[in-house]
């Protein structure tokens, strides 16, 4: 389901504290990087456009055990994540009324991809495995691209 650019206008982030899982300074800094939360006062995910590839992750709570599993199996692809040009970005405050929240219908456990483009290529109220996730990233047309230039 595409987002056009009117929807994602009003939409954005501010960075922040780090999601990540212990091992040293590097992975650290790798995590700080990749794993952000989602502020719902910022207005647009322009500043990620072309640039990065947004994975979205929508809980009720911190303690949600779906957004768990999805922050540890993604800190443990870190790897894969940065090489692909992902930032994974969280919002676990239902009750801020954020854009982004308001604007794919997010309601419960949800996780998002939205290309370069800034379009959505899924949208899941479930978990999307690291492989698949991976998969439908390598077979964009872009992504292509930047395997192919190296």
């Amino acid at each position: 389901m595409p987002v056009t650019p009117t929807i994602l206008r009003p939409l954005a982030f501010v960075l922040g504290a780090a999601t990540a899982t212990g091992g040293g300074a590097a992975q650290s800094d790798t995590a700080a990087a990749l794993f952000r939360p989602l502020d719902s006062a910022t207005p647009n995910l322009d500043v990620y456009r072309w640039d990065k590839r947004v994975v979205l992750l929508f809980a009720e709570d911190d303690l949600d055990p779906t957004l768990a599993t999805a922050r540890a199996r993604l800190a443990a692809a870190a790897a894969g994540l940065a090489e692909r040009d992902i930032v994974v970005l969280t919002d676990t405050n239902p009750g801020a009324g954020g854009a982004i929240r308001s604007g794919l219908g997010v309601g419960g456990f949800a996780m998002v991809l939205v290309g370069k483009d800034g379009t959505v290529k899924l949208n899941r109220s479930a978990f999307i495995d690291v492989d698949e996730l991976f998969g439908v990233i390598d077979a964009m047309p872009m992504r292509r691209r930047e395997m192919q230039d190296g």
